[in-house]
């Protein structure tokens, strides 16, 4: 069964970084593409961005691009999500979900989940 623990979460100063860590176990890292989504209250998961198998290929919606950045080490099992000039907007509930394939941005495509990790982001 995979397992996805998210970490670095807390609380951040507008205009502030982060860097979030997503560790997998239980399956074999690096057959994932892995997608970081966020979550804020009374709203759906909203798609931040995707990596490649071996790191090579990111993509990511225009709310994000030049802002955030997604990065793995397969040696570790771990995804990252650097995330700079932070905004009250960009506060909520992160999550990493793998896909053996293509990561789209629709949530009902992944099948596993981590319990996700808040940030807040003060103004």
């Amino acid at each position: 069964q995979v397992q996805l623990v998210e970490s670095g979460g807390g609380l951040v100063q507008a205009g502030g970084s982060l860097r979030l860590a997503c560790t997998v176990t239980g399956g074999t890292f690096s057959s994932y593409m892995m997608a970081w989504f966020r979550q804020a209250s009374g709203t759906e998961r909203e798609f931040l961005g995707a990596i490649g198998w071996t790191g090579g290929a990111t993509n990511y919606p225009d709310s994000v691009k030049g802002r955030f950045t997604i990065s793995r080490d397969n040696a570790k099992n771990t995804v990252y999500l650097q995330m700079n000039s932070l905004e009250p907007d960009d506060a909520g509930v992160y999550y990493c979900a793998p896909r053996p394939m293509y990561c789209t941005p629709s949530p009902a495509n992944y099948d596993h989940w981590g319990q996700g990790i808040r940030v807040i982001v003060s103004s």
